[in-house]
């Protein structure tokens, strides 16, 4: 039996990638799983095929950059059951050299990749505490993690992604006390859309559906011990 089943959990970023595959994996392990990302059709077809399966699934299109929108996505979650874990997967990336990269650039890339992580987590944190438990995971990256290899172009996206990861330590910090356990995963070269924008010569070692079965070990496990851990993701090798 799965801690996830029977439970409601939150995944952004849901229509492709990392998000889509975490969020099947999330429904196939019980878990009526909430769908959000900004693309409509994508996350009508990943809901889709979660029901085909079997799962529960309720797509919710929303941009997690938004504070209206990420309130309107958790009171709509709200009426569906109580929340007990979240994933956000929700990112954006724009290559650019960091001369070449214009302030509206960088807005939108921490406006996504952190403020949306900080305001899908402040919302599931003032749900969550209450209840005494609750468990999030947030997506990061390797870019964003100290001492590893970085690649030009990638400025507003290494720093959105060292942000994601200190955030996390802040949620587990203050979380303890409700409950509440928050751990990260830096993948490296995963195979998706973004990895072929960011760096088309980058040979994956992952595929979403690997960083999603890790997601799903988890939460299915007790994460207090680990609780503001950042985990990198070199290999599935």
């Amino acid at each position: 039996m799965h801690w996830l089943a029977g439970r409601l959990a939150i995944v952004t970023g849901a229509s492709r990638g990392i998000g889509a595959a975490t969020a099947t994996a999330v429904a196939a392990a019980g878990a009526h799983v909430v769908l959000a990302a900004r693309d409509r059709q994508g996350l009508d077809g990943v809901a889709g095929r979660i029901k085909d399966a079997g799962g529960q699934a309720t797509p919710l299109p929303t941009d997690v950059s938004d504070e209206s929108a990420v309130e309107r996505l958790f009171a709509e979650a709200a009426g569906m059951g109580r929340l007990s874990a979240l994933v956000c997967a929700a990112g954006v990336l724009t290559p650019a050299l960091f001369a070449e990269t214009t302030p509206a650039m960088w807005r939108e890339t921490l406006e996504v990749n952190l403020t949306g992580a900080f305001l899908c987590c402040r919302a599931a944190f003032t749900v969550m505490a209450p209840a005494g438990e609750g468990r999030m995971v947030n997506i990061a990256s390797l870019s964003g993690v100290y001492a590893t290899e970085k690649f030009p172009g990638l400025a507003a996206y290494n720093v959105s992604k060292y942000g994601v990861i200190g955030l996390t330590e802040a949620i587990a910090v203050e979380g303890k006390e409700h409950g509440i356990s928050a751990i990260c995963l830096s993948p490296g070269a995963v195979d998706t859309e973004m990895l072929r924008r960011a760096n088309p010569a980058l040979r994956p070692g992952l595929t979403p559906d690997d960083v999603a079965e890790l997601i799903v070990a988890l939460l299915d496990s007790p994460l207090a011990p680990a609780s503001g851990a950042n985990i990198p993701l070199f290999s599935n090798a």
